[in-house]
């Protein structure tokens, strides 16, 4: 731990604003010196006590409820004091400030981002991907990822990882073994079937991942771009899909000057759809705002997971429309997975179904075909419905699985030689083991930490 793990630390532990209640939250190795300052007298662990929080005269600063969490039985593993008052901000600074100030001579400080939670890793209360479900839960903005953040904070992506774990270690002890008792006759690796497990592991590891991606769609959602000439409907679908009145819908071409971004879900996956300028080809914007309003569309299209290329089914045909439309589809590969095409407006043209081929044909003002397209971007995005419960996961956490999943399939081709070199499959091996060991925290960097752990809200 560094010097500044050992150092009390307290925080508002609420969020921001006016609210019934309000919390400040102090964790340390003895707060006994805070406890008696501010409380005026001794608690009992894990008892609610009605009393004043008083100040350095005496004087009460608010009634409230004080807990104390002795350690190691709190959240963080230490001392934690919980000072629950009515949620004012300046009630709450008050309380702080005084905190700050009985707790001078311990050492008390503010809490830095996260270090609530820091902490209750660093003293083994949470493992590293329970502690970054902690963030997700706060974070989550649909049912399905609040629920699957919640399955990862009770420990079911760290007991997944757990059990991959425990198959490397067998099998590196297998190899070792082998390694350090060569002149033995027996061979160890193909009496326990070390090959056969090798191959189940890497199919677990293949397992998890394909979970862990679903789960990363919980969490971070995808980005949809809705892009196409003015007036074809790009905003008329943002208001569709996120059944509501977002962006101002009118006949006048060149309506939406600027990116308009709303967040729905589809089966409890966040989707976070972007409305954008009308598209123009290179040189045809009317004036300068239009101009910079077609950048910034192009800019949001390079950066989408998906890309909805909105026709307007009423004028197919029309030579200087098709004309415009050629020129902007040119900027858009034809055989980029992000792009779908859509045609809007069926229900003005309904003898128009639209090219033949790989297609979306919807009205946005009826409704009509936008379950459909609901479907198809799910299926773009990878998403399927899982019976079992999911967790969340993280790119990091991504990341490490596919790390491990090459360190074994580079293992399975040492091992498929007729001689294999057991040093090279024990060093593949070590690094699968290592790379799953990174998600849990049982292999981590200072740096990773205060990354993690410097998102984190303060007070958490």
């Amino acid at each position: 731990m560094l010097p500044r793990h050992h150092q009390p630390i307290v925080a508002v532990a609420t969020a921001p604003g006016r609210g019934a209640v309000g919390i400040v939250r102090a964790s340390g190795r003895n707060l006994s010196p805070l406890i008696a300052a501010v409380c005026g007298r001794p608690l009992e662990p894990r008892h609610a006590t009605y009393l004043p929080f008083r100040d350095a005269l005496g004087q009460p600063i608010d009634q409230g409820i004080a807990i104390w969490f002795a350690a190691p039985l709190s959240y963080t593993g230490e001392d934690v004091l919980e000072l629950q008052a009515h949620g004012g901000p300046v009630v709450l600074q008050l309380l702080l400030a005084r905190c700050l100030e009985a707790g001078a001579h311990i050492g008390l400080r503010l809490a830095e981002p996260g270090e609530f939670t820091e902490r209750a890793f660093l003293n083994d209360k949470l493992d590293l991907a329970q502690a970054e479900a902690v963030a997700d839960l706060i974070d989550a903005s649909t049912e399905a990822a609040a629920r699957s953040a919640s399955r990862s904070l009770s420990g079911a992506f760290s007991s997944e990882v757990r059990a991959l774990r425990e198959q490397l270690i067998a099998l590196r002890t297998l190899v070792e073994a082998t390694l350090d008792f060569p002149e033995e006759e027996i061979d160890f690796l193909q009496q326990a079937r070390a090959r056969e497990r090798l191959a189940d592991a890497s199919a677990a590891v293949d397992a998890v991942l394909a979970r862990a991606r679903q789960g990363a769609l919980l969490r971070d959602g995808i980005k949809v771009v809705i892009a196409g000439q003015p007036n074809v409907g790009k905003s008329s679908l943002l208001n569709a899909l996120a059944g509501a009145e977002l962006a101002i819908v009118t006949a006048i071409p060149g309506t939406t000057r600027d990116k308009v971004s709303q967040t729905i879900q589809i089966d409890g996956v966040p989707l976070h759809v972007v409305d954008t300028a009308g598209l123009r080809g290179e040189g045809q914007a009317s004036d300068e705002v239009e101009r910079i309003g077609i950048a910034r569309a192009w800019a949001e299209i390079e950066g989408a997971d998906a890309v909805l290329f909105l026709h307007d089914l009423t004028r197919l045909g029309d030579p200087a429309y098709e004309a415009e439309e050629a020129l902007i589809a040119a900027r858009l590969p034809a055989a980029d997975a992000r792009l779908l095409q859509v045609y809007n407006k069926a229900d003005l043209n309904p003898a128009a179904l639209g090219p033949a081929g790989d297609v979306i044909v919807l009205s946005a003002r009826t409704g009509e075909g936008l379950d459909a397209l609901r479907a198809r971007l799910l299926a773009l995005a990878g998403w399927h419905a899982q019976p079992e419960g999911l967790f969340t996961a993280r790119a990091r956490h991504l990341d490490a699985l596919r790390r491990t999943q090459a360190h074994l399939a580079q293992g399975g081709e040492v091992f498929a030689s007729d001689a294999p070199a057991l040093e090279l499959l024990a060093e593949e091996l070590r690094l699968a083991h290592h790379a799953l060991g990174e998600i849990t925290g049982q292999f981590s960097a200072d740096d990773l930490l205060g990354e993690i752990f410097g998102k984190f809200c303060i007070g958490k």
